[in-house]
């Protein structure tokens, strides 16, 4: 019986996705010519600019947490030419408007 009790406190503190990252951000116009216009969550934006950076290849091929910057992201990363990933959300959250 202990397992039993032992399952059901692990099943009470499932984790719960955090409000504030899926409240919807509303993208600036200079992060919108990567991500798009319309609001939706942080997580949401970083994944649709992931997906960018991979389609156009902009990662460094020797240094993956290195981004180069397109002529769409200089304007995002405020005219650096490459960014680390860590700094890339730093930069791209000064895009964002809640």
């Amino acid at each position: 019986m202990a397992k039993k009790a032992a399952k059901a406190a692990k099943k009470k503190s499932a984790r719960k996705p955090n409000a504030a990252f899926m409240k919807p951000v509303t993208p600036s116009a200079t992060l919108a010519e990567v991500v798009g216009a319309k609001p939706m969550p942080r997580t949401e934006v970083t994944k649709k600019l992931w997906l960018y950076i991979k389609k156009n290849k902009l990662q460094d091929p020797k240094n993956k947490r290195m981004i180069k910057a397109d002529a769409a992201l200089k304007d995002v990363f405020g005219g650096k030419a490459t960014v680390n990933m860590f700094e890339m959300t730093k930069l791209v959250s000064k895009h964002l408007k809640a």
